[in-house]
C-alpha cells in the first residue's frame, strides 16, 4: 500500500532540488528526515515538509505504521518559469528566469516487495 503528497510551485530551481532528492530516494522516512534536517542546501526544507506530509497522509488516511514507511518515489518536476528583467548597461535588459518546481513524494510500507 502506498500514499503520496505533492508540493507545487516551490520557488527553487528543479536542478537544485533534485540534488537533495537523490540523498533520500529509497530510504526509510525517519532516516530521510534525519538526513534532510542536517543537509545544508536550501531545498532540504521543502522536501522535508512534503515527506512529513506524505507520512501523515499514510498514518491518518490509510492507517499505515509510520515506522515501516520508506520513500518509494520522489519526483521533481519543472513548474512554470517566471520571467523578470534585470537592467544592464547602456539601457539594455537581460531576462532573469525565476524557476519553480513541483515535488511529489510517494511512500509505501515495508510489506511490499
Amino acid at each position: 500500500m502506498e500514499t503520496r503528497a505533492v508540493a507545487r510551485y516551490i520557488w527553487i530551481a528543479p536542478r537544485k532540488v533534485r540534488q537533495v532528492a537523490d540523498l533520500v530516494r529509497g530510504k526509510g522516512v525517519n532516516d530521510a528526515l534525519a538526513i534532510l534536517r542536517f543537509a545544508p542546501q536550501g531545498a532540504a526544507q521543502p522536501i522535508s515538509k512534503v515527506v512529513r506530509s506524505a507520512q501523515a497522509n499514510a498514518e491518518h488516511n490509510r492507517n499505515m505504521d509510520a515506522d515501516e514507511l520508506f520513500i518509494k518515489t520522489i519526483c521533481i518536476d519543472e513548474g512554470p518559469t517566471l520571467k523578470r528583467f534585470q537592467p544592464r548597461a547602456r539601457g539594455r535588459a537581460d531576462v532573469k528566469r525565476r524557476r519553480t518546481c513541483h515535488i511529489t513524494v510517494v511512500v509505501a510500507d515495508g510489506k511490499e516487495g
